[in-house]
């Protein structure tokens, strides 16, 4: 008897839909074709003990089992409860007429119970786009299924359920969530708030700038003057994530199987790996290509502490995701695409000991081993950071003063509100939402100067040097500086503010 039953499979952030034809006829054996992997082939052993200690059997007969598309490799061990379930309608061991109605995932246990999977929510989208009209998956992955309206999702915990629904034994109430009430819900105050930072305006302002344009920045300073507690902060500071960025965030952790809650995820992610990541680690990739820390931070913030500890070839894969926002994986067969729309928040020390240019402490490195450490960053990813700012410890004056700093509550008003004019005026154009993803044209468009700012910006870059990709640079900063302002023009003021934000420019870092 030959029945067909519907499972997913997920490349990239997208899903596609796997028809699996069961085939049972006389004979002996098990063939399973059309590209699985190891952990689908060792399936028959969990299946088998499954539907024992469920109270059914595995057919000693001939069972042939096709993946279709053959030509696509299916990996993972979600394909379980489908094949399962294949196998106990061709075996004739239940009926049903529902079967070709539903998308059927989950890693079976050998008690028949339901271990969770990965990608549910683009597998859910995928299932509602083709027309089924339901979904059966563990209970653990049920709640970020049913985001998709218009899906009837059933989170189930063992193979007997579903069994009892598809022969009208039980009746399953699908699980119904409010997306949009889900996204709206109320949200706990941040775990790290800006009024925490002693001194340090300067700092908070650069960070505020970052947020209101999305700009990458680095941070510069000895050890102890507060860098990491800054980074930490500014998710707090940055606009609340849209609908349309909640989903496409949820969807890369989906497909990751990081989600920590299931549901919608309406914060923005902040990402913070080792130094010693790998370059497959932080953009992506492997065998079976999956998200890397690059996309897993996609609409939030991703911070490399110590960034010359970074190996320089990992740095260097960052260079084309910093300026496409996306990722592209290539392998033999297919590619996949993830997005990795982020905001690089990096620091570092000036030197090897920490301390060069630090006032308050001798420099124990020469001028010649700071330009060695400074040279494990290259030029050309130096360029793609907006921002560059110098921090400096705290004085004790600043640190034992009792008053509350501004909380990141205030600075995030003023950064959503400069994000609204730069929403209005890039609402026509595709793929530009804020200041720092403008490109040269949008940049010759929304940032004209006067004489007088052209003739400041003129002589910065003859002195410092500068790159063309630094003037663009530059060009951005002001503008924002300019939206926080609430002017439409960009004038010398915020010309020589974004100036100032280029540290590493300086000769006088090289000595």
């Amino acid at each position: 008897m030959l029945v067909k039953v519907f499972g997913s499979a997920v490349f990239g952030v997208e899903a596609t839909t796997i028809t699996v034809e069961v085939n049972i006829d006389k004979g002996i054996g098990y063939h399973l074709v059309g590209l699985p992997d190891i952990a689908i082939k060792e399936s028959s052993y969990r299946i088998a003990a499954a539907l024992k200690n469920t109270g059914y059997f595995f057919p000693g007969k001939k069972i042939t089992i096709n993946m279709a598309p053959a030509d696509l490799r299916k990996e993972g061990s979600a394909y379980d409860l489908t094949l399962a379930m294949g196998i106990l309608v061709a075996s004739g061991q239940i009926k049903t007429f529902d079967l070709d109605k539903y998308i059927i995932m989950g890693e079976l246990s050998l008690d028949g119970g339901l271990q969770p999977i990965r990608g549910a929510l683009p597998i859910a989208i995928k299932a509602k786009e083709e027309g089924f009209i339901g979904f059966f998956l563990p209970k653990q992955n049920a709640k970020e299924a049913a985001i998709v309206t218009g899906l009837n999702v059933y989170g189930v915990d063992s193979v007997q359920e579903v069994i009892d629904f598809l022969i009208g034994k039980t009746i399953l109430e699908p699980l119904i969530i409010d997306t949009r009430a889900e996204f709206y819900k109320t949200l706990d105050f941040p775990e790290h708030d800006f009024s925490d930072v002693k001194g340090q305006e300067s700092i908070k302002r650069c960070m505020e700038i970052a947020a209101a344009g999305g700009h990458n920045i680095i941070l510069i300073g000895p050890p102890g003057s507060g860098k990491t507690m800054l980074a930490k902060r500014l998710p707090s500071i940055l606009p609340p994530m849209t609908l349309r960025e909640a989903l496409e965030t949820t969807k890369i952790h989906s497909v990751a199987g990081k989600l920590k809650e299931a549901g919608l995820m309406n914060q923005r992610p902040f990402r913070s790996p080792h130094h010693t990541i790998s370059n497959v680690a932080l953009v992506g990739g492997g065998s079976y290509p999956q998200p890397g820390e690059i996309s897993m931070a996609h609409n939030g913030v991703l911070f490399l502490d110590e960034l010359p500890e970074f190996k320089r070839d990992v740095l260097e894969v960052m260079r084309q995701p910093l300026e496409d926002r996306e990722v592209t994986i290539s392998r033999a067969k297919f590619t996949v695409t993830y997005p990795s729309s982020f905001m690089l928040v990096a620091s570092m020390n000036p030197s090897p000991s920490g301390y060069f240019n630090d006032p308050g402490a001798p420099s124990s490195s020469s001028p010649n081993e700071m330009q060695r450490y400074l040279s494990k960053i290259s030029g050309p990813l130096l360029d793609r950071i907006d921002i560059h700012i110098e921090v400096t410890p705290v004085p004790f004056e600043k640190l034992s003063e009792t008053a509350k700093a501004e909380s990141s509550f205030d600075i995030r008003v003023r950064v959503t509100q400069a994000r609204e004019i730069q929403t209005l005026r890039f609402e026509s154009i595709d793929a530009v939402n804020y200041n720092a993803q403008m490109s040269t044209k949008h940049i010759r468009e929304y940032c004209k100067l006067n004489d007088t700012s052209l003739q400041l910006l003129k002589t910065a870059m003859e002195r410092l040097n500068l790159s063309a990709r630094a003037y663009d640079r530059i060009l951005k900063v002001s503008r924002t500086i300019a939206d926080l302002e609430g002017t439409f023009d960009v004038n010398s003021t915020h010309i020589a503010e974004a100036i100032q934000y280029r540290s590493l420019d300086r000769e006088g870092w090289l000595g």
